[in-house]
C-alpha cells in the first residue's frame, strides 16, 4: 500500500550554491632534478611542471641519423631525449651527437639508456659520459649478486663524478630473477599468501626503492634520482605507482613499458597516465607507441602532449575544438579546414613559442553548422561555423566572443587561415612587445 503524505505549505528558501571551480590536480610534493646542458637546465619534480620527454629508435652508432631524429623529437616538444648506449660504436658517437644538436641549436639533453654493460661504456668513453645529461640505469640487468652490486656501484660513480642524475628504471620484462625469487619463497610461507601480480609488484617498488638507497649511500644526492616502475598493464602501472607515491618523495617517471601500436598504445597510455596525472603522481611522462609504418616517431611525443593539456596541467599548442559531423555536414569542408588549422599551428609553434609567448592557449573552434557552430565560436578565441548541408553559404567568424566577419566563396579555408595568422600577430605579438 502506498501513502500519499499531506499536502503542507511550507516556506521555501532558496539557497545559491557555491560556483563550481575546475581545479587541477594536486601535484604530489617531490624532491627536484636538473637535467641540464651547458645553460640550459630542465627541472623535474618539486614545483616544475609534468616533463614530455622520448627515446630515439635510430642505431645512435648512425651519428647524423640520431641527431636529426632528436631534433625533431624535440621540435615536437619533448624536453628530454633518450637514446640507446649498448655498444662502443653508439657510446663513441654521442659526443658526435651532441656537437651536432648543438650546431643546430638544439639544446635539449640526452639522457643514456644502459643495459648489462653501462658500467664498462661509461668508464671507457668518458666523453660520453659527460656529453649525456642523464643516465637510465635498470638494476634488474646490471647484473647478479656481489658482481651486480659493483657494476651499479660503478655507473653511480660516474654519474657522481660527472655530476649527472640517474633514472633507476625498474622494468617489469627485466625484473632481478633473485630477489623476485626471494620473495616469492617469502610469500608461500604467509599465512595467506599474496597472488603472484602481487608479489611482481611488491618486487618491482622495492628493487627500486633499494637501489635509490644504495645510490644515497654511494652519495648520490636523494634530489638527483628518479625512479620509474614500468609494466605493459593499465591496472598494473596505477597499483605500482600509487604504491610507491607514498613510500618515497623522488621524482616519478610515468610510462607503460610497451603500449602497442596506434589507438591501442594511444588508449592504453592516456588512461592509465591521466588516472595517475589527476591523483597528482608523475613529474616526467613518455609514450611508449610502436610506430606504424610510415608514422613519424613524434608521434609519441604528440600524444604526450595531448595528454597532459586535456588534463589541463600543460599548454604547447594552440587547440581546435571541431564538431565530429552528423547528417548536417555532409560535405568534408570542415574536416579539411579542422585538420589544415589543426597541421599548420603545430608545424608555426616551433617559431612561434619565441615570437608569440601565450599563444599555446589560444583556442581556435572549427565548426560545422549552424546547430553549436556559433555558440562553440563565440567560447573559443577565434572560431568559424561553416556551412552545413542546405546551410547559405558563407560563415560568420567570431573573434574574442564576437561575431567579427563573414567569409564567403571557395577560398574560406585560405581566408580563415589568414584571420588566424593575423589575430596571432595582434594578440601574441602585442603581448610580446609590452613585456620587452
Amino acid at each position: 500500500m502506498t501513502t500519499t503524505p499531506a499536502t503542507t505549505t511550507t516556506e521555501t528558501t532558496t539557497t545559491t550554491a557555491a560556483p563550481v571551480t575546475i581545479s587541477q590536480a594536486q601535484k604530489r610534493q617531490t624532491l627536484q632534478a636538473r637535467v641540464a646542458w651547458g645553460d640550459h637546465v630542465v627541472t623535474v619534480g618539486g614545483d616544475a611542471p609534468v616533463r614530455v620527454q622520448s627515446m630515439t629508435n635510430t642505431d645512435t652508432a648512425d651519428a647524423v641519423a640520431t641527431a636529426i631524429q632528436v631534433k625533431e623529437l624535440a621540435q615536437a616538444g619533448s624536453e628530454l631525449v633518450r637514446i640507446t648506449v649498448n655498444n662502443d660504436e653508439s657510446a663513441k658517437a654521442v659526443p658526435y651527437i651532441r656537437e651536432q644538436l648543438d650546431r643546430m641549436g638544439i639544446m635539449t639533453p640526452l639522457v643514456g639508456d644502459f643495459h648489462y654493460n653501462g658500467h664498462r661504456l661509461l668508464a671507457d668513453h668518458p666523453d660520453c659520459a659527460q656529453a649525456l645529461s642523464k643516465y637510465r640505469i635498470n638494476p634488474g640487468n646490471v647484473g647478479r649478486g656481489e658482481k651486480g652490486d659493483k657494476q651499479f656501484a660503478q655507473m653511480i660513480e660516474m654519474a657522481l663524478r660527472w655530476d649527472k642524475p640517474v633514472r633507476i628504471g625498474v622494468n617489469w620484462g627485466s625484473l632481478d630473477q633473485d630477489l623476485l625469487a626471494s620473495m616469492m619463497d617469502a610469500n608461500s610461507l604467509r599465512a595467506t599468501p599474496w597472488d603472484v601480480k602481487q608479489v611482481m609488484v611488491e618486487a618491482l617498488i622495492s628493487s627500486a626503492l633499494a637501489s635509490a638507497e644504495t645510490a644515497q649511500r654511494l652519495g648520490m644526492s636523494p634530489a638527483q634520482i628518479l625512479l620509474s616502475c614500468k609494466v605493459s598493464g593499465v591496472q598494473e602501472l596505477i597499483t605500482v605507482y600509487q604504491s610507491l607515491a607514498t613510500r618515497c618523495n623522488y621524482a616519478l617517471h610515468l610510462g607503460l613499458t610497451e603500449a602497442g601500436m596506434g589507438t591501442k598504445g594511444t588508449v592504453a597510455s592516456a588512461t592509465a597516465l591521466a588516472v595517475l596525472l589527476q591523483q597528482g603522481i608523475g613529474d616526467t611522462i613518455r609514450v611508449s607507441l610502436t610506430p606504424e609504418p610510415g608514422e613519424a616517431r613524434t608521434q609519441e611525443v604528440v600524444v604526450a602532449m595531448e595528454i597532459l593539456q586535456s588534463l589541463g596541467l600543460r599548454a604547447f599548442v594552440p587547440s581546435v575544438t571541431a564538431c565530429p559531423g552528423c547528417g548536417r555536414t555532409t560535405s568534408s569542408v570542415f574536416q579539411e579546414l579542422t585538420k589544415e588549422i589543426d597541421d599548420y599551428m603545430r608545424d608555426a609553434m616551433v617559431d612561434w613559442r619565441d615570437q608569440y609567448p601565450g599563444v599555446e592557449s589560444m583556442k581556435v573552434a572549427v565548426m560545422g553548422c549552424i546547430v553549436n557552430g556559433p555558440g562553440e565560436s563565440k567560447h573559443a578565441d577565434i572560431g568559424i561555423s561553416l556551412p552545413g548541408t542546405g546551410e547559405a553559404p558563407s560563415a560568420p567568424v567570431y573573434i574574442d566572443g564576437e561575431k567579427a566577419m563573414t567569409l564567403r566563396g571557395d577560398g574560406i579555408g585560405a581566408q580563415f587561415k589568414a584571420v588566424v595568422e593575423s589575430y596571432v600577430q595582434k594578440r601574441y605579438g602585442a603581448s610580446q612587445n609590452t613585456a620587452a
